[in-house]
């Protein structure tokens, strides 16, 4: 069903980096939710005011709140897609993400607000009045909440976006409060015990966890997350295919919005080879990589020896000390000045960002201590840098 709708309803969907296509994707996530959630609004909200039940229309409210966030999603996405202009030079992209922050505040609202009413019930319990038919048109409910979990979580893997991917989190939430109401009442027909206020409490409390997994998801992207491990090797081999190119480092990924990103990355190239020459190359990738990457890249130019035996291995040398005392660092940028009297050693150490001030300090020493073992006369000059790579979630 779900390619049946992309296949009919978003042109060019197999071009999933177009800022076009992934709103066309967007809009029959946000079209297709507000059909679904209005229909279970109206079937639970029925159901609730028959059965006397908190949990129940907690249940309904909360798939009209899901309504809501899919028609904010939806004029958030049409609005992401608004070209750059003068102001925003890297596009309306974020605007995505500011519309889900606000689907985050409207789901964690109706959480608070059921959260209060079933504290009502488990105080002041009511008689709940069971219906087979009301618990099969339930399990229908969870039958087409999760389709609709699984339709979003499909699209979203399709356009690698964490809006769709929320809103799937969401969905599986619906399923699991939906199923506890469904035990609330069965419990009450074969026990006579009323355990809705209690489960009302948890629908409450799954609403509100969803709220803040939507929140959380979103705002990480806002505030600058770091670059995804796929994405921090792909760009990197990008860039070290070339001819010309020895090696990169120092990538920095910015996150403008789905399929929007600006990165900068340090490329190194031979030290003896004309810079004009070099140049070129780095022109051609920066314009190879927004070409067929996506991704508006910068690139700072990195000379490096390549030839001297007696650099090349003095920098193993430096990094087989450096392993040896912490397995989690590396070095780049190594370059060695003789001088008369003093050979110096300069090199950027790259250290992990969560080491504080008195760690880096110890490593630094140390490492200078070390090599001055090998020779009285090195004088190291160290440029202690981060890797911006996230951790890998698999």
């Amino acid at each position: 069903m779900t390619d049946f709708l992309v296949r009919h309803f978003v042109k060019n969907y197999k071009d999933v980096t177009e800022v076009s296509v992934r709103t066309s994707y967007g809009i029959l996530s946000g079209i297709v939710g507000i059909i679904c959630n209005v229909f279970l609004f109206a079937a639970k909200f029925i159901i609730g005011l028959i059965l006397h039940s908190v949990s129940v229309t907690a249940d309904a409210f909360n798939n009209l709140s899901d309504a809501c966030s899919s028609i904010i999603s939806l004029v958030g996405v049409k609005m992401a897609e608004k070209p750059a202009d003068k102001r925003h030079p890297f596009g309306h992209g974020r605007v995505e993400y500011i519309a889900a922050l606000v689907v985050s505040f409207l789901v964690l609202e109706v959480g608070f607000t059921f959260l209060k009413d079933s504290v009502h019930k488990i105080l002041s319990p009511e008689k709940l009045n069971f219906q087979i038919v009301s618990v099969i048109i339930l399990i229908l409910s969870i039958t087409v909440k999760l389709w609709l979990g699984m339709f979003n979580k499909k699209l979203g893997e399709k356009i690698d976006s964490k809006v769709l991917k929320a809103v799937f989190a969401d969905s599986m939430g619906d399923v699991i409060a939906t199923a506890a109401t469904i035990l609330s009442l069965l419990f009450f027909q074969f026990t006579g015990v009323n355990i809705d206020g209690f489960v009302g409490l948890g629908v409450a409390l799954v609403i509100m966890w969803a709220g803040i997994q939507i929140a959380r998801d979103t705002l990480e992207p806002l505030i600058g997350e770091a670059v995804d491990p796929e994405i921090y090797e792909k760009i990197k081999a990008f860039v070290e295919k070339y001819e010309g190119i020895e090696g990169s480092h120092d990538l920095i990924v910015h996150n403008y919005g789905p399929g929007r990103s600006m990165a900068s990355i340090h490329a190194e190239v031979p030290n003896d080879v004309d810079i004009e020459k070099s140049h070129n190359i780095i022109d051609k990738i920066e314009r190879d990589a927004l070409d067929e990457l996506g991704t508006f890249l910068v690139i700072h130019m990195d000379p490096v020896e390549t030839k001297d035996e007696r650099v090349l291995t003095l920098k193993e040398t430096v990094l087989e000390i450096l392993k040896a005392m912490d397995a989690s660092c590396s070095i780049h940028d190594f370059r060695v000045i003789y001088k008369e009297n003093e050979i110096c050693l300069i090199f950027d150490m790259v250290i992990p960002i969560e080491y504080d001030e008195s760690t880096k300090k110890k490593l630094i020493n140390n490492l200078t201590e070390n090599i001055q073992a090998l020779n009285s006369s090195y004088q190291c000059m160290i440029t202690v840098d981060h890797d911006y790579m996230g951790e890998n979630e698999n």
